[in-house]
């Protein structure tokens, strides 16, 4: 039984460090893309849904507002007008008078347990503009972000972009932890995924899209049931053969200071919708997390501890490749020894992603289904 046993650990190490290095030279080829000269400056619509002052909401509208581009439109929702976030919008509006016109609409409260897409479908019934940037309230931008996504979209081929993202912790050690797991594990698959199988998927954060490939995917009327809405938007634009482009440009995603339960929380429920978008790709995810099965046949043979360290090596290796060189996160190094524990923990949420299907979500309690919708439970 210890030798089958020894085997299934020494396999699955085996595969885990094949997907190192697969990590490495996908993002090798990442970086040897040429991003696109600068072109026409068309007008875009940003769409933004606002619920309460998340930590860091004005700066974060603001490097929105502070973009050097000729014209633009900023598009905020809630879902009631006195919202606490309206108050800080009301601020920058004033404060960025003439460059740019922003607009406050009130959705009110979702009738659909994605309570974000139905924000987003409101949003997209008054935007002006065929490009269309959609972005989450945490993410925080340089002033040339639009000039680069107009860039992007220069390739007409293009129907949807989607932007890494480099994620910044707060002052907890939970934020800090999910944020070294975003820059090193998420990026990683990200990668991997996109040199194998090409972009057909999206990610939640920051997606552009032209306004008419949205209508021919059927809008978020279709998308506004599913948890990963992001995700099912870039499957099916890939699907009706538009293009779905990985971006050039590394947006920063400021996730806070989330005690532990609800950071866990939130990452378990990313880890079922996960393994409900892409069934495949989460039973794949068993290769991600070579620490876990190096320390267990350590455990079994301690006369294995020489791939212990060849283990650390190469996740420091794959943390170099992503978060150094393609996020550019400067807290890297200097966390490099919580990465450990990161992988443990990351391990044990994507065992507990495979148990339930009951997530909590904007204090809603949901069902989701197996197709990745979501029902409300009463």
């Amino acid at each position: 039984m210890t030798a089958i046993i020894t085997t299934i650990f020494a396999v699955l190490l085996a595969g885990s460090l094949v997907y190192c290095v697969l990590i490495m030279v996908a993002s090798r080829r990442y970086l040897s893309i040429t991003p696109p000269a600068p072109g026409s400056c068309p007008p875009i619509s940003v769409l933004k849904p606002l619920c309460g002052q998340d930590e860091g909401l004005e700066e974060n509208l603001r490097s929105f507002l502070d973009q050097d581009y000729p014209l633009f439109e900023i598009l905020l929702a809630v879902h009631r007008a006195d919202d606490p976030a309206v108050e800080i919008v009301e601020k920058l509006k004033s404060e960025f008078s003439g460059r740019a016109e922003v607009r406050i609409v009130v959705t009110g409260e979702s009738p659909v347990p994605n309570a974000k897409a139905h924000s987003l479908n409101q949003l997209v019934r008054q935007a002006r503009y065929e490009l269309l940037i959609m972005s989450d309230s945490d993410v925080r931008v340089t002033p040339d972000f639009l000039t680069r996504m107009a860039g992007e979209f220069h390739d007409p081929s293009v129907g949807m972009i989607t932007c890494p993202y480099r994620a910044v912790g707060g002052r907890s050690v939970w934020s800090r932890l999910e944020a070294l797991g975003m820059n090193t594990e998420l990026l990683g698959g990200v990668l991997v995924a996109r040199m194998l199988e090409g972009m057909n998927f999206a990610l939640g954060c920051t997606v552009g899209v032209r306004s008419s490939v949205l209508s021919a995917l059927g809008g978020f009327a279709y998308l506004q049931d599913y948890l990963a809405e992001d995700f099912v938007m870039g499957r099916r634009a890939a699907q009706l053969g538009y293009t779905v482009l990985f971006s050039g440009y590394v947006i920063e995603h400021r996730i806070g200071s989330q005690p532990m339960t609800q950071s866990l929380g939130h990452r378990l429920r990313w880890a079922r919708s996960t393994r409900r978008s892409r069934p495949a790709g989460y039973w794949g995810q068993i290769f991600t997390y070579p620490l876990p099965w190096a320390l267990l046949l350590w455990l079994i043979h301690p006369g294995t501890w020489p791939l212990v360290l060849l283990t650390l090596a190469l996740r420091a290796g794959v943390a170099w490749a992503t978060a150094s060189r393609i996020l550019r996160d400067p807290t890297a190094s200097r966390q490099f020894w919580l990465l450990p524990f990161q992988d443990l923990l990351g391990f044990l949420v994507w065992m507990g992603g495979f148990l339930g299907s009951t997530i909590v979500w904007r204090e809603r309690k949901c069902t989701l289904l197996p197709d990745g919708r979501l029902r409300v439970n009463s």
